[in-house]
């Protein structure tokens, strides 16, 4: 009886050694198939998650200009990534500048791998806060700052406004055109450098009046000074002043209202403002738009940052050449031969035959 018990439990004891033998052999293999497959699962999710926000300057989200374009890029990047708003990417909007420090210390805390700071007003800024956080990267658009960790952006504004002056010269009735600027900084002065320079080679003797409203964020400013302007007989009116050239389109509009043989136009920046001299299906007093690709910008730059490439202590600059200045389509606001003169203008400069100042000529 004792040898057949024994022979009863050794044999339980070789089944079961044999059982739990075999289910190990079995799960060997997948458990290290699992194991890659987490590994290469956990490279995934970390390369998705690569995040990006950017700090407005007090122009706001909805500019419909410069910083609307920035916002644009970043949500471009989110979409092309499947990242979530608020975690993947997401905007702090500066209602003053004495927000600009902490809404990107906002986003620093909150862990974001490159913030962006959108405008030349932001430059000091990015800079503190940049220097106070060296393990993360920064984009600064429209302004230097020299740190490792920080690269700047910045646009050939005077080559894309210089082709805006020659649309305006040629288009106008009155031999008056008019300049709307925000604040009197470095970039506007690009801005109307070209304009005035680009306008100057088409028609020597056109006169141009040019008028900086101090701000980027009063539409009624805008409206005041572009009232001012259309009353003297000025008929083209080229803003770069971010949401205070809303105002600018306000008052065209009013006036195309009121007669609609009036040759009253405005040359919108940054974004295509064709929506915004929208009078109805047939009438709209946007000329054009000079566009400046920061969307662009902010897609390449996040890209590349993602991919381990990001090109701190660096100047990037966009021009004519790199596309990254440029005319909207008129719609068939811009007859035919006048945009040969533009085009033929435009080879020229991303040719480098013709060199545009960066600050209009005394």
């Amino acid at each position: 009886m004792k040898k057949r018990k024994f022979g009863l439990v050794l044999s339980s004891v070789l089944a079961a050694s044999a059982i739990l033998g075999a289910c190990g052999a079995k799960d060997e293999k997948p458990a290290k198939e699992k194991e890659n497959e987490n590994a290469s699962s956990g490279e995934s999710n970390k390369e998705k998650a690569f995040s990006v926000a950017m700090v407005t300057d007090v122009g706001g989200v909805d500019d419909k200009s410069f910083n609307q374009s920035a916002w644009e890029g970043v949500q471009a990047y989110g979409k092309e990534h499947n990242l979530e708003k608020g975690k993947g990417f997401d905007y702090l909007q500066s209602k003053s500048d004495a927000d600009y420090d902490s809404n990107l210390n906002a986003l620093v805390r909150r862990d974001f791998n490159l913030i962006y700071g959108i405008g030349f007003m932001m430059a000091d800024a990015v800079e503190a806060v940049a220097t106070d956080n060296p393990e993360k990267h920064f984009a600064l658009v429209d302004a230097e700052v020299k740190a490792d960790n920080v690269v700047s952006v910045l646009f050939k504004e005077q080559e894309g406004a210089f082709l805006a002056g020659v649309a305006a010269a040629k288009m106008s009735k009155s031999g008056k055109i008019g300049f709307v600027g925000g604040v009197d900084i470095p970039v506007i002065n690009r801005f109307e450098a070209g304009f005035v320079e680009g306008a100057k080679a088409v028609n020597p003797k056109i006169e141009i009046k040019s008028k900086y409203t101090g701000a980027f964020d009063k539409a009624d400013l805008g409206k005041i000074t572009a009232n001012s302007m259309y009353s003297s007989g000025v008929d083209v009116i080229f803003h770069a002043a971010g949401a205070t050239g809303n105002g600018v389109f306000s008052e065209a509009k009013e006036r195309k209202k009121k007669d609609p043989n009036a040759n009253v136009w405005v040359i919108g920046v940054d974004a295509d403002q064709y929506e915004e001299g929208k009078i109805d299906d047939k009438t709209n007093v946007t000329l054009t738009s000079m566009l400046k690709g920061v969307n662009t910008a902010v897609i390449d730059i996040s890209n590349k940052a993602k991919k381990g490439e990001f090109p701190g202590g660096k100047t990037l600059t966009y021009g004519l050449a790199e596309d990254g200045v440029k005319l909207a389509d008129s719609r068939g606001a811009i007859p035919a031969d006048v945009q040969t003169v533009i085009d033929e203008y435009k080879e020229k400069i991303a040719k480098g035959e013709i060199k545009v100042p960066e600050k209009v000529k005394k």
